[in-house]
């Protein structure tokens, strides 16, 4: 023998894995060499420690951004790991012998290295083509059916399978030219180990079956010391971390032949037991209980008829064990009574899991991971690092019946944390709005674990040591990247809720700079409300609020100003004023210290003009009602004057629109007002009744059916009138003609009308 074993594996095969420990207890290697990044081998002691518990990962990631990450991942029936135990309990050497991270890191988006996910498009036709030889659903039942429940042939199968594949797709795949460096790189490797004295009789290999021939081939040349010297690189870090099978599943995006990790679990412990029926006594029986403890009764005798049905469903599939596929149609015909939706839930927990890897405390974590792992615990909310998603409420008043400050204010602080990792863009947190109104002790969020969680930690690596630190530093870098003024605020506003005095002084000297610029009341008004905000719960959060004070005034008395010159515009620029309008009547109504007389005045100039959008004229009138500044004669003789014969059509109903956004119940009830607007599209011709038309219609369209009905009433009145039948009148569904003419509306030509 003058090379080295090739065992060529399935990544994340349990029969691969039991297989590949059989070989190395019958050829007792001096060395074993593993597909992988061959910068990694810092990771296998603590892959290997008794704390670790897969799956697990390694993560490579570049230290400059835009950050590029890749990933390893492992389960405890990966070939690759259990070649790592091996060596571990053998007291073998074992290293990775692909290319390192930092090359890999360096080809272009999509075409990096680590583990085969078989989904290039020549593979996938060959796959197919097998699929329909064979009668299977698919590749993994292929697979599993074919190599899984193999007996003694794992080794031999396996590499046959690569070859053929390789000889049918050679050249084909997108990541061709990227297999022919990485192969080269390896037979380096293999070359190198000979050359430091292992005999090839004792070097094991262990690489995914596609490559075996590519490394055994003695046409093909090792890298050279030039070639390595001039691989592409860039700078790279790595660490562990731990991963979940639902990652690992198909169903996240990251298949490589493993759609159902728990139940390949099964097959794993099934080897280890030596009982080939484990598994599917295992995972019929999982669904089962899953069924009966979510109230779905399953009898022992359905399970046996389950069993026995998806073993006589291998057999007419040519298998004499029971593979996934089988069991899923027994599940469904004897568990789901033939339907699917009985059992997907139980299905999908049985063949996915919900497991999540750990791994000891302070192993390869970078510093803002040892940060978070430390917060988690020091806010008591290591329960909540789960795969299932769970609610937590938080109540940031002093808890005045615990006897230290840190106990008094955990949910203060709980809140500062959670706020961090939103601005990080952690997905492990996630905000829900509150119910209760102006509740602003009060916060309610939803937290689950995911290794994409712990994927964006790394990345936040490059913002700070922290949590803190990183969370500064983003908020920092959106104040100074901010457009406007609005942006800023909203720093100010996140600075606030995650409790960092400093990141809201070095923001509000941003803002004040900037603000001199402002001239956009919808930018002024929505760093009004952000700052009104702050205000609110300033003191909750035992933060001084202070120096926002002279500011807020400052925008607000400025946004005063500008409103009425900003109200001229067209109909589609005035929803955002009416938004802006809104904001400054909240923070006006919230804060005594502003300057409510300018408010005022800016509201009547707004709704007295008759050169200004309509719609914002009329809306102006409405909060001026809401607050009780404005009197009954006032708005009598306002809708006289503008619901009059001399206003345009569609002037006089947007007017109309705007007074009908607030305040409903209180106009309602004004029958002078319904009065008024009767007569007015009485006068109106037909063609200004269409004009008009569109406008009423947009005002009533969010009204409630109580509303029309009391609106109903007052016409009835005015008409002399049953109100019930006026009410069934205007509710009846339109007939043909009538249905035509408004949906036609909607296309009305106002090219000639300057709103």
């Amino acid at each position: 023998m003058n090379q080295p074993y090739i065992y060529g594996v399935r990544h994340l095969s349990p029969a691969g894995a039991w297989h590949l420990r059989r070989f190395l207890d019958e050829k007792k290697p001096r060395l074993v060499l593993v597909e992988g990044p061959s910068d990694l081998n810092d990771q296998m002691e603590n892959l290997t420690r008794r704390e670790t518990k897969p799956p697990i990962a390694i993560l490579a990631y570049t230290k400059e951004p835009p950050i590029r990450t890749i990933l390893y991942p492992f389960a405890e029936y990966s070939p690759e790991y259990q070649a790592f135990l091996w060596c571990r309990e053998h007291k073998t050497a074992c290293r990775f012998m692909d290319l390192p991270s930092d090359v890999f890191l360096s080809f272009p988006e999509g075409e990096q290295g680590g583990v085969d996910v078989e989904g290039e498009e020549g593979r996938m036709n060959v796959y197919a083509l097998l699929d329909r030889k064979a009668g299977e659903d698919g590749h993994e039942t292929f697979w599993e059916r074919t190599m899984e429940h193999m007996g003694g042939g794992y080794h031999e199968g396996a590499n046959t399978f690569g070859r053929e594949l390789r000889d049918m797709t050679a050249g084909e795949d997108a990541d061709w030219p990227e297999t022919v460096v990485r192969e080269a790189y390896m037979r380096r490797q293999l070359a190198d180990a000979v050359a430091e004295g292992f005999a090839p009789e004792e070097i094991v290999a262990v690489t995914g079956a596609f490559h075996v021939e590519g490394l055994l081939s003695p046409e093909q040349p090792a890298m050279t010391d030039e070639e390595i010297k001039n691989l592409p690189r860039v700078q790279a870090n790595h660490t562990l971390m731990p991963y979940s099978y639902y990652r690992l599943s198909a169903r996240s995006g990251y298949g490589a032949g493993n759609r159902a990790p728990a139940y390949y679990e099964l097959l794993w412990q099934g080897l280890l037991k030596g009982e080939p029926m484990y598994a599917a006594y295992s995972y019929l029986s999982k669904i089962a209980g899953y069924q009966r403890e979510q109230g779905n009764p399953v009898s022992s005798a359905e399970v046996i008829e389950a069993v026995r049905l998806a073993s006589a469903l291998a057999g007419l599939r040519g298998g004499s064990v029971p593979v996934l596929r089988d069991l899923r149609d027994a599940a469904v015909t004897c568990l789901g009574k033939g339907s699917f939706s009985a059992v997907s839930l139980a299905v999908a927990d049985t063949e996915i899991g919900t497991a999540i890897g750990t791994l000891p405390e302070g192993v390869s974590r970078t510093s803002i991971q040892e940060d978070f792992y430390r917060l988690l615990k020091e806010h008591k909310l290591e329960k909540y690092r789960s795969l299932t998603a769970q609610d937590i409420m938080l109540d940031l008043r002093e808890n005045r019946r615990v006897s230290t400050e840190k106990a008094a204010f955990l949910d203060l602080h709980r809140s500062f944390f959670l706020h961090q990792l939103r601005v990080l863009e952690i997905s492990f947190v996630s905000m829900q709005s509150v119910n209760q109104e102006n509740a602003t002790w009060s916060e309610h969020w939803v937290i689950r674990w995911t290794p994409e969680a712990e994927m964006e930690l790394v990345e936040a690596a490059l913002k700070g040591d922290t949590v803190e630190q990183a969370a500064a530093f983003r908020m920092k870098e959106r104040a100074e990247q901010a457009a406007d003024i609005g942006g800023i605020a909203e720093v100010i506003e996140d600075g606030f809720t995650c409790g960092m005095a400093s990141v809201v002084n070095y923001a509000v000297s941003a803002l004040q700079k900037k603000a001199v610029d402002a001239v956009s009341v919808e930018g002024l008004a929505q760093t009004v409300y952000r700052l009104s905000t702050v205000l609110s719960y300033g003191s909750i959060r035992r933060l001084d609020t202070g120096p926002l004070e002279p500011i807020l005034k400052q925008m607000f008395y400025r946004a005063c100003l500008l409103l009425p010159g900003a109200c001229v515009c067209d109909d589609a620029a005035s929803k955002e004023i009416v938004a802006a309008m809104e904001r400054l009547n909240a923070a006006a109504l919230a804060h005594e210290f502003l300057n409510r007389e300018q408010w005022l005045s800016a509201l009547r100039e707004t709704a007295g003009r008759d050169d200004l959008n309509t719609r914002l004229s009329g809306f102006a009138m409405a909060i001026l009602l809401e607050r009780g500044c404005a009197a009954s004669e006032e708005l009598k003789l306002e809708v006289q004057r503008r619901l009059s014969r001399g206003v345009p059509a569609e002037l006089g109903a947007g007017w109309f629109e705007g007074l009908a956004m607030k305040n409903r119940y209180a106009l309602i009830a004004r029958l002078s007002l319904w009065e008024d607007l009767d007569s007015y599209l009485e006068e109106l011709d037909p063609e200004e009744f269409k004009r008009a038309l569109v406008f009423l219609r947009r005002a009533f369209a969010d009204f409630t059916s109580a509303e029309k009905d009391e609106i109903a009433e007052n016409l009835g009145e005015i008409w002399g009138l049953n109100g019930q039948q006026v009410s069934e009148a205007v509710n009846q569904t339109l007939d043909g003609a009538a249905a035509e003419l408004v949906e036609g509306l909607d296309d009305f030509d106002f090219s000639d009308v300057n709103l």
